[in-house]
């Protein structure tokens, strides 16, 4: 009997827990992170234990480190060398002992938080000796939209020299795993001592946040918060030690276990046109999600951490970055055509007979139409299509009450045929029509993102996919006409009394 045919798609939305797993909450934020809980399901039902599972678009490598935790074989792939450093120092922190890393943490409170102590009460003078004893990263240019130009920029001068000097006593530490995760602190640490750091009046200054990932730029805060400094790495280095005990504690359940313990974790930096050559037709599961076109230049964003962690991308890395605009103005055409090789690239990947899932979500219908015929055409059919409502970390812009912005995700899973599944193109499609006939099925609360994933999946086994071109203004709009009322509050849409009565 073959497990993997006679696996059941999952159909229904898994609830996200988003702060209990200590290794992806509060170790080093990312742009993006989708919820472990969901991820490790999908791993468990989709595939076994010995399994490998790739994840071509690793980001901060929750597939793959969830995987290995899982004593499958975990295979992280991203082009950006911050997502690289993350997903390999979380996995990292299975190795090496739990007193190392702590000792590491003493050693370097005794070295330097004096130091630091001196740099918050220093002058100009003194900070700029500091500044020349301890070395600086080099001064790169930062992305266009940025507030400011240059590096430096970003820091008052006080973090500059304390930064410097954290990062020359975590490159001391002899023992490797302990000096790996206190540069994951370090790194952590970036995020919080710059001047693009801000927080909410009432709240505590250290739970403020970043405009990098808020509104995804460079924005210099009118009023930046000045954490202090020594005590803020501590902080993120606490965050390291508790996640580390975690990930200790769950590979010693595993190793009580009668099954044992023998999960991998493997990374690479690779294109993901390149991974077929690479790796060969080796996967047993693929969970997966794509760059969503223009939302996030995630390798401009993260130059900050790329240029103090002496891992600055090559400009000829660069250019395979799957996104529309960024500095280097990738076209929406390249992006569509990037998107469709690169969903066939997860097929030449994937054995025969194994499942492959893909996390996606935008008003533009074309990128669905070209992630389902990609996939249809390598040989993946499309069993289940499960939307997660508000999973994502929501943005700025929809925190405002915004109608027309996504915050949900679908996942769309699909079972690797081994030859071309047929569908059609070119079918009329009644908008308005399947609008009603959908609202009269779904019941309130009803997310925008649901209902339009629903009209999506409708059009794409009707035939008429390339026919669905609308606006996310004119979809929101179209709701309103029908009556309905969007909850700014909740950022769900009711229904009214005209509504009640046109359905």
């Amino acid at each position: 009997m073959n497990f993997y045919r006679n696996v059941v798609a999952i159909q229904h939305p898994i609830s996200a827990e988003r702060q209990t797993a200590k290794r992806h909450y509060g170790v080093h934020p990312y742009f993006t992170r989708r919820p472990f809980n969901v991820v490790r399901d999908y791993i468990l039902h989709y595939s076994r234990p010995g399994d490998r599972v790739i994840d071509p678009f690793g980001g901060s490598g929750v597939t793959a480190i969830e995987a290995f935790l899982e004593n499958r074989i975990g295979v992280h792939n991203d082009l950006n060398p911050l997502a690289n450093f993350i997903a390999s120092g979380i996995a990292g922190l299975a190795k090496g002992n739990l007193s190392d890393y702590r000792d590491a943490l003493a050693a370097m409170e005794s070295a330097c938080s004096g130091i630091l102590f001196e740099i918050e009460k220093s002058g100009d003078d003194e900070l700029d000796r500091y500044q020349k004893q301890f070395r600086l990263p080099k001064n790169v240019v930062l992305p266009a939209n940025s507030d400011v130009t240059l590096l430096y920029d970003l820091f008052e001068p006080k973090q500059l020299a304390a930064l410097a000097v954290i990062r020359e006593q975590v490159a001391r530490i002899s023992n490797k795993y302990a000096r790996n995760a206190m540069l994951l602190a370090f790194s952590a640490t970036l995020a919080k001592l710059n001047r693009t750091f801000l927080s909410a009046e009432g709240r505590l200054a250290s739970r403020g946040g970043s405009s990098i990932f808020s509104i995804y730029r460079y924005k210099v805060a009118k009023k930046p918060v000045r954490l202090p400094l020594w005590p803020t790495f501590r902080e993120r280095a606490m965050n390291v030690l508790a996640a580390k005990a975690e990930v200790d504690q769950t590979i010693e359940h595993k190793r009580q276990s009668s099954a044992g313990w023998h999960g991998e974790f493997h990374a690479y930096d690779r294109d993901v046109l390149e991974l077929p050559q690479v790796l060969g037709r080796t996967a047993d599961y693929i969970f997966t999600d794509p760059p969503y076109g223009g939302h996030i230049a995630y390798l401009d964003l993260s130059t900050m951490w790329n240029a103090w962690l002496g891992i600055l991308p090559t400009p000829s890395r660069a250019k395979h970055e799957i996104i529309v605009g960024g500095d280097r103005k990738h076209a929406d055409q390249a992006y569509t055509e990037r998107l469709g090789s690169s969903i066939r690239a997860c097929l030449d990947l994937l054995k025969p007979d194994r499942w492959l899932s893909v996390v996606f979500q935008h008003w533009n219908t074309s990128y669905f139409q070209t992630i389902l015929t990609s996939a249809a055409d390598s040989g993946a059919d499309l069993r289940a299509a499960v939307p997660q409502v508000g999973d994502p970390i929501w943005s700025m812009h929809k925190k405002k009450g915004s109608a027309s912005v996504l915050a949900g995700e679908l996942i769309l899973s699909f079972f690797n045929t081994g030859r071309a599944v047929k569908y059609e193109l070119g079918q009329k499609f009644d908008l308005e029509s399947e609008l009603y006939q959908l609202l009269r099925e779904m019941h309130e609360p009803l997310y925008g993102e649901a209902l339009f994933n629903r009209i999506v999946l409708r059009a794409w086994h009707k035939g008429a996919i390339n026919s669905l071109g609308i606006s996310k203004s004119d979809f929101a709009q179209m709701l309103l006409d029908m009556g309905w009322q969007y909850d700014q509050r909740s950022h769900f849409w009711v229904t009214t009394h005209r509504a009640r009565r046109l359905i």
